[in-house]
């Protein structure tokens, strides 16, 4: 088992910051990938970022790609996602993944095992 919690979230202006943060704790080594989704009112929980945890490769959805930013510490397993720029269209539900195994892809929900509790991110106009 992996248990994650998230932090960070809140509410910003539009063109604010925020950095989340997600710490992982139990059988982390069996971890091939960390994940960031969100989901809004309404709507279906959709990928945002992506880092494999060995190599630190990066993945990205296209509405964020040059603002938010995905990393890494390993020696505190922990992953964090840095989001610049935010939009109103950013408000949703944060929620941190962790995925097991190598499945091809990164942006399946239904690939990663083990999810956080969720933060909230609230951006104004």
């Amino acid at each position: 088992q992996v248990q994650l919690v998230e932090s960070g979230g809140g509410s910003v202006q539009a063109g604010g910051s925020l950095r989340l943060s997600c710490a992982a704790s139990g059988r982390t080594f069996s971890t091939h990938a960390m994940g960031w989704f969100c989901q809004a009112p309404g709507k279906e929980c959709e990928f945002v970022a992506a880092i494999t945890w060995s190599a630190g490769n990066t993945y990205y959805a296209d509405s964020v790609t040059g603002r938010f930013t995905i990393s890494r510490d390993t020696a505190k397993n922990t992953v964090y996602l840095q989001m610049n720029s935010l939009k109103p269209e950013d408000t949703a539900v944060y929620y941190c993944a962790a995925k097991t195994y190598y499945s091809g892809t990164y942006v399946y929900a239904g690939s990663y095992t083990y999810w956080g509790q969720g933060t909230q991110v609230t951006v104004s106009s």
